[in-house]
């Protein structure tokens, strides 16, 4: 990405991932990571540490991908951009979130193993995709996306 706001994390699922569907019918995944930063204070010699949580948003095939592949405790590498959401509660009070957008998510193979499985491609109405026609994104789409690119 060429806008700087890229970010990268490594940490364990806090929650299994939650996939719903937008009135239109495109995937949304939602999904809680922790991440933990370890380290030794060179004044007292103890260890210590912070762990910080963030909340992750996928999209299309790869929310659906998520929801099916990756389960609470799960130590997964995600990569995406820096968003911010604003909202007004019913009484009027005004809030804001800070989430992680993904472009790739991955299990980590650090200290686990798992089976990769190639999944069909599948136009936005659900149709297979036939060898060498590459998939149209839906009216509305997120326009950072590219569905035209292979996955492998």
């Amino acid at each position: 990405m060429a806008n700087g706001n890229t970010v990268t994390i490594v940490g364990n699922l806090t929650r299994d991932p939650e996939l719903r569907f937008t009135p239109t019918g495109v995937a949304k995944a939602t999904l809680g990571v922790a991440v933990n930063r370890r380290w030794q204070n060179r004044q007292t010699n103890e260890w210590e540490e912070v762990t910080s949580f963030f909340n992750v948003i996928c999209w299309r095939e790869m929310a659906e991908n998520v929801g099916e592949s990756l389960r609470q405790g799960a130590r997964v590498l995600v990569t995406g951009r820096l968003e911010q959401r604003s909202w007004e509660t019913e009484q009027g009070d005004k809030r804001s979130v800070i989430e992680i957008v993904a472009d790739e998510i991955g299990p980590s193979l650090r200290w686990a193993t798992c089976e990769v499985k190639k999944a069909d491609r599948r136009t936005p109405e659900g149709a297979p995709v036939t060898a060498g026609a590459p998939a149209v994104a839906a009216a509305g789409s997120d326009a950072g996306y590219d569905q035209g690119e292979e996955p492998f």
